[in-house]
């Protein structure tokens, strides 16, 4: 992701590493003291090993709630106080308003090519802005499609390779069970959305001519605002919030037969319905015409403006993300089933996550080979927060029958607009 230097210096992206020459703090024991805020499951194992693992650098642990329940606006107010901790969980949506605010620092000069030649490259671009990294990938959740295999066994369906194979498929179900239905349309799913947009081509933000270039509802966008509103349309799809208690309901009486989701959620399923344990399998996420994925979900690390030991800061997540102890121990937690940005974790990933729930499938091969599909040249916006809160809102019209879903992504590119003005940033409206 290329930025002009006017873009960069306008968006507060230059911060100098002077905080790297400030003397660190010592704990009681002489080790050097840092604290990690994160909302991610796993953390505390985490850290327990990285502490146990040796005497430096001890990690002092605070789980916070997720960044859309309020994990992000405690580590905004944190650091406009001056005390945000050294290293934050920031989901990728998120990395380019924490640098452009000045709260994620510029990390460049700490991320040895040791680290990069680790990481997975197009991984790595999604927290590069003009050639200056600002965080570093955790892991990277390629779409997959879950789905129950003893319905799909039991009735002969097979999972669609296509989207058309699966609006055959939604009619299939609705035509045999009337009251099930294939799949949920999420109206909290902006980040779903955008997923099924990079997948087809889209390019909501590009700064490719030193501009802020804004196109939410560019013609691959609309493709696919078209499909999923055609399943609306013919109700083959419930329409609700996936964070609901409906939802929860939907699932846990076998009313839905596929999610559409990260490969991280492979955990969060197992938690959530261990009763269904056995009865769930994954599968590729269906294609339009090119064999490419997007990705939802996924997190960060960033090392923030206010820490004063930004190489311990930086050690640790080193270890964090390249050390096949620290994705064991948050895998054994029971609570997730990541995919590394370290390709060479994913032989690790494999064997600590317990698999009798996916019916002893390999889903970590199955992701690894997912994440190579995963199309590159994505740029997320300044201000995904706002983008995804305007989305919702129509796409909650929208599943209530008031407009369309590409009203809705219309309404979010008008709701986008100020807020990057405001940051005294150069912007363009683009039809493609």
């Amino acid at each position: 992701m290329r930025l002009s230097r006017r873009t960069l210096l306008a968006a507060g992206l230059t911060a100098p590493l002077a905080a790297c020459s400030t003397p660190q703090r010592r704990g009681a024991g002489g080790s050097v003291e840092i604290t990690f805020w994160s909302a991610l499951r796993g953390s505390q194992q985490v850290v327990d090993a990285f502490n146990s693992s040796q005497s430096r650098i001890k990690v002092i642990f605070q789980q916070i709630p997720s960044g859309g329940q309020g994990g992000y606006a405690k580590l905004s107010n944190a650091a406009r106080a001056g005390n945000a901790p050294d290293v934050a969980t920031i989901e990728y949506p998120q990395v380019p308003g924490y640098a452009i605010d000045g709260v994620a620092r510029d990390i460049t000069d700490l991320v040895t090519d040791r680290l990069k030649q680790k990481l997975l490259p197009q991984a790595l671009k999604l927290t590069t802005f003009d050639n200056r990294v600002f965080s570093v990938p955790l892991d990277i959740e390629p779409m997959v499609l879950h789905y129950r295999a003893d319905m799909f066994e039991a009735n002969g369906f097979q999972p669609p390779k296509t989207w058309d194979e699966f609006t055959d498929l939604a009619r299939w179900v609705k035509a045999k069970f009337g009251n099930k239905k294939l799949v949920l349309f999420p109206t909290d799913g902006a980040m779903q959305f955008a997923c099924f947009a990079w997948q087809a081509g889209a390019q909501w933000f590009d700064t490719g001519n030193g501009k802020w270039q804004v196109s939410l509802a560019d013609a691959p966008t609309r493709k696919v605002a078209a499909y999923w509103q055609s399943l609306i349309d013919e109700d083959l799809v419930y329409r609700n919030a996936s964070d609901s208690k409906q939802h929860d309901a939907q699932l846990g009486q076998d009313l839905i037969l596929t999610r559409l989701s990260g490969a991280w959620d492979a955990g969060a399923q197992m938690r959530a319905r261990p009763g269904q344990k056995g009865k769930w399998r994954i599968a590729p996420m269906p294609i339009w015409d090119q064999p490419v994925v997007g990705t939802h979900g996924g997190s960060t690390f960033a090392v923030t403006k206010d820490s004063q030991q930004p190489e311990a800061a930086m050690e640790f997540i080193e270890w964090q993300t390249t050390d096949p102890a620290a994705l064991t121990a948050r895998l054994k937690s029971g609570t997730s089933s990541q995919y590394p940005v370290a390709p060479g974790l994913v032989t690790a990933g494999a064997k600590a996550f317990p698999g009798e729930y996916y019916g002893n499938q390999d889903i970590y091969r199955l992701f690894k080979q997912e994440a190579d599909k995963i199309r590159d040249g994505w740029v997320w916006g300044p201000r995904m927060t706002a983008t995804q809160k305007v989305m919702q809102d129509g796409f909650a019209k929208a599943g209530a029958g008031e407009g369309t879903l590409i009203d809705a992504v219309r309404e979010a590119q008008s709701g986008t607009m100020p807020d990057l003005k405001a940051l005294g940033l150069s912007t363009e409206e683009v039809e493609r």
